[in-house]
């Protein structure tokens, strides 16, 4: 599948502009931590956009990736691919045992909190967004409650990098792709 056709999917089955945005973002960190690694950027960039494509037609953890997972078969998605799909989800039976897969999952839910930390700043920018920022932040169990610290902590720790360094990883990887997401903001 090329990024195109994976594109073409996740435009298919998912109208939410927001998730889009999401899943670029866990891309953009994919790519990110495959070069870091040595790792093919293609595979991880394609894994990272399309994980959630499901989810606006199977919006719960208990049907969440598993549900999907024959929609992809269905569309010759490599088996290997899938599986490191479901590894991310809650229930599936998918050990999160290969470095890819671990990577998914550390990328998936801090992509959240990082676009949030952005978006309350006044320059509304990912360009002048610091790991401090995020700390601040972080403390605020209020702040942008959706974002599952505890989930993200155990990620980051399974992953094997030490949790600020990546969020500092993770803010590299969006800015990238700041425009597309709407976050360039007004820089100071």
């Amino acid at each position: 599948m090329t990024r195109d056709e994976a594109l073409s999917l996740v435009r298919e089955f998912v109208k939410n502009e927001n998730l889009i945005k999401h899943m670029f973002c866990v891309e953009a960190a994919m790519r990110f931590y495959a070069r870091k690694f040595g790792e093919d950027v293609e595979t991880w960039g394609l894994l990272g956009l399309i994980h959630d494509f499901d989810w606006e037609i199977y919006p719960t953890l208990e049907e969440h990736p598993a549900k999907g997972a024959p929609i992809l078969r269905q569309r010759g998605l490599d088996e290997d691919l899938i599986q490191d799909i479901l590894s991310h989800g809650i229930g599936t039976g998918v050990p999160r045992d290969t470095l890819r897969r671990k990577a998914l999952y550390a990328c998936d839910e801090i992509t959240g909190l990082v676009t949030a930390v952005a978006l309350v700043r006044p320059s509304r920018s990912l360009l002048d967004l610091e790991v401090s920022s995020v700390k601040k932040k972080w403390k605020d169990r209020a702040f942008a409650a959706g974002a599952n610290r505890d989930e993200i902590e155990e990620s980051a720790r399974e992953f094997g990098v030490e949790l600020w360094e990546h969020v500092g990883n993770v803010i590299t990887a969006m800015r990238r792709i700041a425009p597309e997401l709407g976050l360039v903001g007004t820089p100071t």
